[in-house]
């Protein structure tokens, strides 16, 4: 069965060009038309899809060739959509950027999904050069499907007119000229976009909505869309009823999470449980499993610190052999010590052996292929997996390595993360979509935990440390 699910792909010239500006304005202009949209990011951002879901009140999923492959990527977006009324992608930095060799670039996820591209061009400071870069991201790689720009940062009625005229002259389609205005910012900071839990973003988003109705023509996106080419359908993958509970960390300080990575564990029977290690004072009750993902935890160090309740907690579930899964903050918050960008140190879980120290450097982004060393809560030595990194921090500490990692960019390889009784801990971001049998091995050993004798459940009332 075919359906052609409407859909668009928001590119730009670079990073810095109002990608996630526009696309968010133009989700919550489509949602507020009672048009059930559903957004999506390509690549492995979690920051941005919280911009998404602010703005049409709907989960945003990563499309990630790398992390998931390609089958699994049609896949994800086909099941995802399916019912929707029109689906937006966000591209990723540069229409043609992505890993090594192109690997999940905008271009080619367009491909994959034969979708349409609007392309965002920052026109601050540019003249008709604005219709010259045009023509070169349209003639670059014939086989997208190039459909037209949307103009952003526009300085007047007359710069306006120059740019288009030069566009008009190549035939190239404008869908949106949208002035500049200050009020459109999005604040940042060292990994990019602030998350929207952390910001005053509902109003900005307002903004952004009502400047893209006025300035976009939305409903030409909207026709272009829906003259996309069929797609195939798949049928979709059982769903086994919930056998066990996994707990899994959520709020201002953890909020790194693919959503059709939690789906997995969901359709392999876990219930998802979500906790706030800055609010609550003790883990769920009955847990089988414990996920920390990865966020800002070196923005919250004091309160992290404060809250000494939930930290003990989580020390004894590891103790006595919680499986838990820990990626990148969460790696962080699991050691003795986290060392802020100031140099000050506060007392995070004591899990592992060891401090995490924030630098001002960006010491590792990127693709990563691992290994897996010895067996553990997600696989079996010798395991290979696809992954991504991206942090600002160091790591130091003496506990067992559980990865032979290498950078898919450079080639580097080096040990990572720590394999710690029923711990795996890395600066890894891990798609279980995409490993679909690390997803079944931290089943299975979050049911081994439920049903052992011998091993006790995590307790609430765990002593203060």
């Amino acid at each position: 069965m075919k359906n052609n699910f409407p859909r668009l792909i928001i590119a730009a010239t670079q990073s810095g060009s109002g990608k996630t500006t526009i696309t968010a304005g133009l989700l919550a202009a489509l949602q507020k038309r009672g048009l059930n949209v559903q957004p999506y990011k390509v690549g492995a951002d979690y920051i941005d899809t919280g911009w998404h879901e602010l703005a049409c009140k709907k989960i945003s999923h990563n499309l990630d060739s790398w992390l998931v492959g390609e089958d699994k990527l049609k896949k994800i977006f086909i099941e995802t959509s399916n019912g929707a009324d029109i689906s937006i992608i966000e591209g990723v930095m540069g229409l043609y950027d992505g890993g090594k060799g192109g690997v999940s670039s905008t271009a080619e996820i367009s491909k994959l999904l034969n979708a349409p591209i609007i392309l965002i061009i920052d026109a601050k400071s540019m003249g008709a050069s604005a219709a010259a870069v045009a023509l070169g991201f349209r003639e670059f790689d014939k086989e997208i499907n190039f459909a037209g720009v949307i103009l952003n940062r526009l300085g007047s009625d007359s710069h306006k007119k120059i740019i288009v005229d030069a566009l008009d002259a190549l035939g190239i389609k404008v869908f949106g000229a949208i002035r500049r205005n200050d009020e459109f910012f999005l604040p940042e900071r060292h990994l990019g976009l602030v998350p929207t839990a952390e910001s005053n973003s509902a109003d900005v988003i307002k903004k952004i909505c009502a400047a893209v109705e006025e300035q976009v023509d939305i409903d030409a996106l909207i026709s272009l869309a829906n003259d996309s080419a069929p797609l195939e359908s798949f049928v979709r993958d059982k769903k086994i009823s919930p056998t066990i509970k996994i707990a899994v960390a959520k709020d201002e300080a953890f909020n790194f999470y693919y959503g059709a990575s939690l789906n997995e564990l969901e359709r392999l029977g876990a219930e998802i449980i979500y906790f706030s290690p800055l609010h609550d004072k003790n883990l769920p009750e009955n847990i089988s499993g414990l996920i920390i993902g990865g966020g800002f935890p070196e923005m919250f160090a004091a309160q992290l610190q404060q809250n000494k309740k939930i930290r003990a907690d989580i020390l004894n579930a590891a103790q006595n052999n919680l499986p838990i899964l820990a990626e990148c903050g969460g790696f962080m918050y699991l050691m003795k010590n986290l060392i802020d960008f100031g140099g000050k140190s506060f007392e995070m879980c004591g899990v592992i052996d060891g401090a995490a120290t924030m630098t001002n450097k960006l010491q590792t982004v990127g693709y990563i292929e691992a290994e897996i060393l010895t067996d553990c809560a997600i696989g079996k030595a010798g395991d290979k997996f696809h992954a991504h990194e991206f942090h600002f921090s160091t790591a130091e500490t003496s506990d067992e390595k559980i990865f032979k990692c290498r950078r898919v960019r450079t080639g580097k390889e080096y040990l990572a993360g720590v394999n710690k009784k029923n711990l795996v801990a890395s600066y890894l971001h891990i798609h279980f979509a995409g490993c679909p049998s690390a997803a079944r091995n931290f089943i299975q050993a979050c049911k081994n935990y439920s049903s052992s004798s011998v091993s006790p459940k995590c307790s609430s009332n765990a002593p203060y440390m």
